[in-house]
């Protein structure tokens, strides 16, 4: 990817300055004294133990254990995971100080199965049901006020391919299960203001795809459209700086597996996004500045969109803020130290070379060069051949 790119970090962080200007202190509450994020991609984006500014922007508990602890208090109260202070609600949004891409556009997605569209009654969304498509992979669970969701991070489609600004960074399974789980919560509440993703929320992830693979800001930790930067593979993500992958546009691809009119992720305030179509079919109506709108029954829903901000434009709901990122969410486990760009790759293969193996190939200049990579138990051994063909070994102990 293009120079740093911040997504991935201990705590998403991306270590370039962007030209939005970025206040430490949001008027949103900071309620958790642990930042959690995601590895920095260079251009950073998951919950990891660094702070993905720093970097580039672009063990955990059995869940029945933490359903255990619930159970005895966390269900009764009315903030998640413990509050330290009172929640309150953004300032104004203001102008992007970014250039406006809104005439560039994503590919159309391919065919929509029919499916159910997962709303109920109440203006809510049935959170269990629109992940089931993916049970397999995606484990759901209602505990007091919230939704946990596990997952590994990696999708069942092909990653990595197309990108042509690449932090060197690999796919690899995080650990988002137990007390490091998504959470989402299962009553959203509307914030008085919210909190725009064209000046805030450079670090972390603000959504979860409904195949447990988090969606970052569509702008990378220096203020840019991830996407047009390059960035991106043909289905809207990268590895971030923990060699954690995420999205940072709206994951058209899996309406092919949910139907058009089902949602294809939840922001973490816990309101739905929903593709081109309205749940009951109709056309999609006017977006607010955050993508999204009134659901018409109580409650309210963002959609994904061609152009930018690609998915959720921000967080329409009450969440916590801190660092820069939404709080709590969980944290990414890098492997190794983060990677640095290289100039002029371009990524053109990644499949799977055998159980917990990959290769991913790509090209400098007409040049063909690959990482091979394979988790054995507690370690991940990278065999390096570069465009000169020389090789190497390196072997990481997974933290």
């Amino acid at each position: 990817m293009t120079d740093r790119h911040d997504d991935h970090l201990p705590a998403h962080g991306h270590d370039h300055a962007h030209p939005h200007t970025h206040p430490h202190t949001h008027p949103h509450t900071h309620l958790h004294g642990h930042p959690h994020s995601h590895g920095d991609d260079g251009h950073h984006d998951g919950p990891m133990a660094f702070d993905r500014r720093t970097v580039l922007r672009r063990g955990a508990l059995g869940l029945g254990a933490l359903l255990v602890a619930a159970c005895t208090g966390a269900a009764d109260r009315s903030e998640p995971l413990g509050s330290s202070g009172s929640t309150t609600t953004a300032q104004g949004d203001g102008p992007p100080s970014s250039p406006e891409p809104a005439t560039t556009s994503l590919a159309s997605p391919g065919t929509s199965a029919p499916a159910t569209t997962g709303a109920v009654p109440n203006g809510t969304t049935d959170v269990a049901a629109a992940f089931a498509a993916f049970a397999s992979t995606v484990r759901v669970v209602a505990s007091g006020d919230l939704w946990l969701i596990e997952s590994s991070g990696m999708p069942a489609h092909r990653m990595m391919v197309g990108i042509r600004s690449w932090q060197q960074q690999v796919p690899l399974p995080q650990p988002y299960t137990g007390t490091n789980a998504w959470q989402l919560p299962r009553r959203p509440v509307r914030a008085a203001v919210g909190i725009s993703a064209r000046t805030a929320l450079y670090r972390g992830a603000i959504a979860l795809a409904v195949n447990g693979v988090p969606i970052f800001n569509a702008l990378n930790n220096r203020g840019e459209d991830a996407y047009l930067a390059g960035e991106l593979d043909d289905w809207g993500g990268h590895a971030g700086r923990a060699d954690d992958y995420h999205y940072h546009v709206a994951p058209w691809h899996l309406l092919d597996v949910v139907g058009s009119r089902a949602p294809l992720a939840f922001a973490l305030d816990g309101y739905p996004i929903y593709g081109e179509v309205e749940p009951d079919g109709s056309p999609v109506r006017a977006l607010d500045e955050f993508n999204g709108h009134d659901d018409g029954a109580g409650g309210y829903h963002y959609h994904g969109t061609r152009t930018f901000p690609y998915i959720n434009g921000g967080l329409r709901g009450v969440v916590r803020v801190q660092d820069d990122q939404i709080s709590p969410q969980p944290a990414a486990s890098p492997a190794r130290p983060a990677t640095t760009p290289l100039r002029g790759a371009t990524i053109t293969g990644f499949d799977p070379i055998g159980t917990d193996a990959w290769r991913l190939v790509y090209d400098v200049g007409g040049t063909r060069a690959e990482v091979a990579y394979r988790i054995d138990g507690s370690s991940v051994r990278f065999d390096f051949r570069d465009p000169s063909g020389a090789t190497r070994t390196e072997t990481y102990a997974r933290r």
